[in-house]
Formats: C-alpha cells, structure tokens, sequence
C-alpha cells in the first residue's frame, strides 16, 4: 500500500470513516480479548495481515488457534474487522475476527463445496466489465447472484465507454439487470462519468469491485481516489487491453468517501449460495414462476409451466432462461456438497468428543 494510504489515526473516532461504528464496538465487548487494539485487514499476504487501526498501519499474523483453528474461509479475508496484540514498532499478533457481515464468496476452484471470502462488510459491489471483447452479459448475471445472496447492493459499471461500441446492443442485453440495477458507462478519459459514479458512493460506505482481468478495475479505482493508489499497466500493443496487474484484494480509502476494495481478475467466478430458488428472482423469472400450475414446477417439461409459456412466446429470452438453469444446477450442486461436508464435519466432531469423554472417564 502507497504511503499515502498509510494514514496514522489517533483514535477509534477516525476508524469510523472505514466503518467502524457501535454494532462493531458492542460485538467487539463480547470477546474475551476485547481490552485489546482493533482494526480493519486492509490487505492479505498468505500468512500476513495489513491492518489498519487508530493508532495506524500494522503488520499481523495469526496466533496458532486461528491458523490451524479455522477452516480457509474463515480466515481474516480483506474488509474483516480483527482484535490484534501489538508488539514492537507497527507489528502485531492477530488473536480474535468480530462476526462477519456482508460477505462476498466465491467458490474455490478445483473444488466441489469449499468457498473463498473475497471481501466483508461490504455495502456496495461494483461489477466491472468492459465495452469491449471482454463484455458478457452472463457473467454479470453470475455476480448478481453471488452478491444479492449476501444482502449487499449490486452496481454495474460499464467500462472504457470511449471505445467503439453498440450502446443499443449492449442495452438490449442488460434490460433484465438494467430494471433491478443501476448500471454506469465509465470511462477513465471521460471525467463526467467519473464524478457520476464517485457520487454513488456514500462516506463509511465500502464498495468491492470485481470483474475479470484487463477490464479497468485498478484504473478506476485510481480515477475515483484522483490519484494512483493502484499499480496499473500500460496497454498491451498486440490486444490493445490492459495487462492484468491486482494479484491481491486491497482497500484504499477514497478522500472524505467511502472505502474501495480491488480484486484480481477472475476467469472463473464459481456460485457458492445455499438458496439456488433465489436465482429466479435475481433474473426475473420468479414472476413467470408463481403463475405455474404446479408449485415445485422445475421450468424444464412440466405441463401448465409458465415460464417456458413466457420463453416460447418471446415474452422472456431465451438466453437468461438458459442461463437460469445452468445456474441453478451450479448452485444446487453446490449447496448438496456444503450440506454433505457439514453433515460429515458435525459426525467427526461428534465423534472427537466422544473420544475425549472416554479418555476423561478413565
């Protein structure tokens, strides 16, 4: 982090412009750690922690209860708030994480049910793509999903709109997330689009931007802050897109704003929600659905099925109906693998304690 984001804060009052507020403190009493400092993870090295707390810039790591205690996702992931130990000059021990809120998942690639924490106590997500090869409509819908399952507000932002580019087309494509949604064409050489969108952000407020690689996450970021808080790279000659340069999560604080997360670009953005009926409602199909003859009606062949009354008469596209059912099977596989591997962790708990029960008794 650029030293200039590196701000000394003197007391818990100046926390408050990163979120810190009375829920946090009252959670915070409940720990039994509770007389020591706090702060928030501004960025994740592996094993090493960038916290930010009123007394400034700390380097952490976890003690070994918290290291080997918890599961990967459970882990301080940026934007958590955590009680440290300090020692020495900026340096510290990671000993408690308060409850987590707002949290942006993913699933782990490589894996059937275990899920990754990009960013918490987010209010905001910026989905990022740009106006040009990279633009997909249904990876948008894919983080729409992941977002609204955790109660955080979704913002599309359409980059690089300086480029060439079919607005009618590209309108056309996101009229079902246009309606729910508020969506902004941006551009780094285009201010007014940039003022427009630092408008949207409210001071205290957090805001995580996602999106894939290439598509101006880090740009923007800078352009909102009105000064490079961010390694960018210059464009690549031979494709004529930004290198990809974010290879960590990192939280920058916007000057008498709100608080902005970066994120690498992600090829893969896999659903990690346990309600896969949700997805009906986020792509609008949920009003199609109620109008069903039967109530557990999967809108694949039933007869009286009103949503493929709504695909085959044009009404709804045939293309986010597509793309509904692939999610849904994604995210019903999902949720049956999370509930299987919770049902094997509660058994080997179970039987941990009976083993330390028969040690006790002997």
């Amino acid at each position: 982090m650029n030293n200039e984001n590196q701000t000394i804060h003197k007391s818990d009052d100046n926390l408050t412009i990163y979120g810190w507020n009375e829920k946090l403190n009252q959670l915070k009493q409940e720990s039994i750690y509770s007389a020591l400092a706090h702060g928030r993870v501004s960025i994740v090295h592996r094993t090493c922690y960038e916290v930010i707390s009123g007394n400034g810039l700390f380097q952490c790591e976890l003690t070994g209860n918290m290291m080997y205690g918890k599961s990967d996702d459970e882990l301080p992931c940026t934007g958590d708030w955590v009680i440290f130990q300090p020692f020495d000059e900026h340096k510290g021990i990671i000993v408690d994480s308060l409850p987590r809120e707002r949290t942006l998942y993913r699933k782990k690639s490589g894996t059937v049910a275990d899920k990754q924490a990009i960013a918490s106590y987010v209010d905001k997500a910026f989905i990022v793509q740009s106006l040009d090869d990279n633009f997909n409509v249904r990876r948008v819908e894919r983080f729409m999903v992941q977002i609204m399952e955790e109660n955080i507000s979704s913002v599309l932002v359409l980059n690089k709109a300086d480029l060439e580019f079919d607005r009618q087309s590209v309108e056309e494509q996101i009229k079902h997330i246009s309606s729910q949604i508020p969506v902004f064409f941006t551009s780094i050489h285009q201010l007014e689009t940039i003022v427009r969108l630092r408008k949207s952000i409210s001071e205290g407020e957090t805001v995580v931007f996602v999106g894939s690689s290439g598509v101006g996450k880090s740009s923007l970021v800078n352009a909102l802050c009105e000064k490079p808080v961010l390694l960018t790279s210059d464009i690549s000659l031979s494709t004529g897109k930004g290198r990809h340069t974010s290879t960590r999560r990192e939280m920058v604080l916007m000057d008498s704003s709100g608080v902005l997360i970066d994120t690498p670009g992600v090829r893969e953005f896999g659903l990690a929600i346990d309600n896969p009926d949700s997805l009906a409602e986020v792509l609008e199909i949920s009003d199609y659905a109620e109008l069903c003859r039967f109530k557990d009606c999967k809108h694949i062949n039933e007869p009286g099925c009103a949503v493929l009354e709504a695909v085959n008469s044009g009404v709804l596209d045939y293309k986010v109906y597509a793309s509904y059912l692939k999610l849904r099977r994604e995210a019903w596989h999902f949720s049956a693998s999370e509930h299987e591997k919770r049902k094997k962790e509660k058994s080997f708990t179970k039987l941990v304690e009976e083993v330390k029960n028969r040690k006790a008794n002997r």
